[in-house]
């Protein structure tokens, strides 16, 4: 599903014609290898998800766009992994921030590097299936809302390709996080994306994706899969998140557990939503 590949920190990668990567140096059990910001184009560039607000990683935008101007810098969503940096780049190059709304309220998730970037200010704000254009390159939005609820993926028609942000990952599943997350959002996000043709994917995490529409369709399982544990454990008697962490997710990594309890938790909302489980005292759930 995704190509094996190297991820030098800092370094420019041609990735196709028109997409090159640089990987921030901001690696963690969350990011993998850390945030790829992407560039689009050979002479006037898009500059896809900047990334976090980081001197060396800013330094490493600039030599790999060697002084060529940048028509528009686009952000996927406000983790502080993706946009901060933006405003810094503008800045540099006079580039207007373009792409997803800004969202400011608090994550209450367990990572501190995806709280909301609560400074983001775009110059513009682009709507599902809103276009820019630029020098040889075309770039559509794509509303892929699930992750976050601003979330958007960016489709590059000249390479029949799809930059998807957080919502498809080439090494992991998304965190869905409420109460911004939504579950079934991010399903529906999903099965949107089925219904496009790109050929591959450029994540803003992990190894190109070369068979997009297999693992996207495998994404769809997984989540059904963990949906229908759910429904059983409910089926079995009273139960609070962290004890359903525990029996489905074993041996998981400590560190990963609570990501792991947030998308629970987005689970349990969605499945309420549709009057298949009840929240009730002191965090426990059961069987509607």
């Amino acid at each position: 599903m995704g190509r094996m590949e190297t991820h030098p920190v800092g370094v420019a990668v041609p990735l196709g014609p028109l997409v090159t990567r640089v990987l921030a140096g901001n690696a963690s059990p969350y990011t993998h290898t850390g945030t790829q910001t992407h560039l689009v184009g050979q002479s006037a560039l898009a500059v896809i998800d900047p990334g976090p607000d980081d001197a060396a990683h800013l330094e490493a935008l600039h030599r790999a766009i060697a002084g060529r101007p940048v028509a528009a810098i686009l952000v996927t969503h406000t983790h502080r992994d993706h946009s901060p940096l933006a405003a810094r780049l503008r800045q540099a190059t006079g580039a207007p921030v373009i792409g997803c709304a800004p969202l400011t309220m608090a994550d209450e998730g367990p990572r501190a590097d995806a709280a909301f970037d609560i400074d983001y200010a775009p110059d513009r704000v682009l709507a599902d299936g809103e276009r820019i254009a630029g020098d040889g390159w075309t770039i559509e939005a794509v509303a892929t809302p699930g992750h976050t609820s601003n979330h958007l993926a960016f489709a590059l028609p000249e390479a029949n390709a799809l930059f998807s942000g957080d919502h498809v990952m080439g090494w992991s599943t998304s965190i869905v996080s409420p109460p911004d997350g939504d579950m079934g959002d991010y399903m529906a996000s999903l099965e949107k994306l089925l219904g496009r043709e790109e050929a591959v994917y450029y994540p803003a995490h992990g190894e190109v994706v070369d068979n997009p529409q297999r693992l996207v369709r495998g994404m769809l399982g997984h989540r059904k899969q963990r949906e229908g544990q759910i429904v059983r454990l409910l089926g079995r008697g009273t139960h609070a998140v962290e004890g359903m962490v525990e029996a489905m997710y074993v041996g998981l990594d400590a560190r990963l557990k609570p990501a792991a309890a947030r998308s629970v938790l987005a689970h349990l909302i969605d499945l309420q939503k549709r009057g298949l489980a009840i929240a009730g005292e002191g965090g426990a759930w059961h069987a509607a």
